[in-house]
């Protein structure tokens, strides 16, 4: 089992910062590729960043590309996902999954533990 909880959501206005992280406990926890994703009401789960743990490849969606850079302390077993330049369309409740795969081109893919979310809201 692998429990991961994620931390630094909250209330940004347009044009701020926030730093999500992911810190993941329990049996093999620190092999695993990690995966972002977000929710906002009314609409689809959306993987928007993924990190992989052999080579530290990563993928960003095309709606935060530029904007948002995930990284891993390796040392802390944690996964941050800075965020910059928010937009109130960032505004969604954020998880992170362990993935089986992450690709460059198509994200994160076999999900099997998340966390339970944090909120961000970005509004002025």
């Amino acid at each position: 089992q692998v429990q991961l909880v994620e931390s630094g959501g909250g209330l940004v206005q347009p044009g701020g910062s926030l730093r999500l992280s992911c810190a993941a406990s329990g049996s093999r926890s620190d092999t695993y590729n990690i995966g972002w994703f977000r929710q906002a009401p009314g609409k689809e789960r959306e993987g928007i960043s993924c990190i992989r743990i052999t080579d530290g490849n990563k993928y960003y969606s095309d709606s935060v590309k530029g904007r948002f850079t995930i990284s891993r302390d390796n040392a802390k077993n944690t996964v941050h996902l800075q965020m910059n330049s928010l937009k109130p369309e960032d505004t969604a409740n954020y998880y992170c999954a362990t993935a089986l795969g992450c690709s460059s081109y198509q994200g994160p893919a076999g999900m099997n533990y998340w966390g339970k979310g944090t909120l961000v809201t970005v509004s002025s």
